[in-house]
């Protein structure tokens, strides 16, 4: 039984499933008549006090600011460990994937800023269909099991990852919670120090590691950063190494595999009740489509996968990165639609991008469509591409003769 909890735990369909049960029944409840009390419920205080010294926030805020900042060490985890030992490790490795996640983020944010430019309300938007959920990538791909190459799998994991750091970098510069103190990222800054030289010191208890990590979590939430940027900053100080080599005993893999299964079956669970509880109010596209919902749409669903193949196409005719062994161009073309599932991230963003509740919520309809879309066509066209009998899809391959 132990076995087969722990195989559940650590199943990225399961997670992906789960994530995907719960936005539904998030949507559910806020759209069934006299919905409103769940989204109320989440407005909650919830504080905390020492002695004198008092800190609450709303439910939803503790799930936003405070336990996503757990999901984001452990996409920090993921991003160092790819770094020194993973797919990211060496420039040849590591140039498909990065080129591709490059594109992958620039084409949505222009297509975005095409549909929105000139409209001060919604131009700040272009962050969101940037970004790709890897959970639900990862979990959709693993559906299709042995139709799909190991190199596609690799080249989805390691572009996810990298798209992952490009999404964190735009949310610390260009959506800030509220106006910079500088003083509080000077305090912030002394922790990182003490918690590099902690590193340097060959340090691997974990418990040294987590209680400055909250300390630094708190000076970024006073400092008007996001909060959770936190969480991949105590990442990157977080030992790879045991006795001088890079184990699965190491801090890092130990602490990845303490908080991962809590992470995807716990606290992004929670996120998606959370976040994704919007009803199914069609009343603002009566009048039309509205430009926010046409710049998350065609950004995720047309540029998501534009601009990871594009890009992979240039790198790879340009000699900079090798095309994955195995991969036909069709399939690195629906691994990009794949890329068009941003759920997480982007409704993350889109949180912290609108001022109006009436704008962010017409941003999530908009990103819980587009990414069930992006699912189920990325799905779709894996499998043709997958098979073993000729498909229409794979006629792509003679489109770039001579590109190895």
């Amino acid at each position: 039984m132990l076995r087969t909890l722990s195989s559940v735990l650590h199943n990225e369909t399961a997670s992906g499933i789960l994530l995907i049960v719960c936005a539904a029944a998030a949507v559910l409840l806020a759209t069934l008549p006299g919905g409103g009390w769940f989204d109320r419920f989440w407005e909650n205080e919830i504080g905390l006090q020492f002695g004198d010294l008092s800190f609450g926030m709303s439910l939803r805020l503790w799930i936003n600011d405070a336990l996503m900042a757990i999901f984001f060490l452990v996409v920090g985890l993921d991003i160092k460990r790819e770094m020194l030992e993973g797919h990211l490790h060496s420039l040849k490795r590591s140039a498909l994937p990065v080129a591709a996640a490059i594109g992958g983020m620039l084409v949505p944010a222009l297509i975005y800023t095409a549909f929105n430019h000139g409209n001060p309300e919604t131009a700040g938007g272009w962050g969101i269909p940037m970004a790709t959920d890897i959970a639900f990538a990862i979990g959709i791909l693993s559906l299709l099991d042995k139709r799909v190459s190991p190199g596609i799998k690799v080249f989805l994991t390691a572009l996810a990852i990298v798209d992952d750091l490009g999404a964190i970098i735009v949310l610390a510069i260009f959506y800030p919670t509220h106006a910079i103190h500088f003083d509080w990222l000077i305090y912030a800054g002394l922790i990182m120090l003490m918690l590099v030289m902690f590193n340097r010191a060959k340090i691997r208890r974990i418990s040294m590691y987590v209680i400055p990590g909250l300390a630094l979590w708190y000076c970024m939430y006073r400092s008007g950063i996001h909060a959770t940027i936190s969480g991949v900053l105590l990442a990157m100080t977080i030992p790879a190494r045991r006795s001088g080599t890079r184990d699965a005993d190491s801090p890092l893999h130990t602490l990845k595999n303490s908080l991962g299964p809590a992470v995807y079956f716990i606290i992004m669970p929670l996120f998606a009740l959370a976040n994704a509880n919007v009803a199914l109010n069609f009343d603002a596209f009566a009048s039309g489509i509205p430009d926010v919902s046409l710049g998350i749409f065609f950004g995720l669903l047309l540029g998501k996968p534009a601009g990871i193949f594009l890009f992979s196409l240039a790198s790879i005719k340009c000699r900079l990165a090798e095309k994955p062994e195995g991969t036909s161009w069709a399939q690195l073309f629906a691994a990009g639609i794949l890329g068009g599932i941003g759920f997480t991230m982007s409704i993350f963003i889109d949180n912290l991008a609108f001022d109006s509740k009436d704008l962010a919520d017409i941003g999530k309809i908009s990103i819980l469509l587009t990414s069930s879309i992006a699912a189920v066509l990325g799905l779709i066209v894996l499998r043709l591409t997958g098979s073993r009998k000729r498909s229409p899809f794979q006629k792509m391959d003679k489109a770039c003769p001579g590109i190895k």
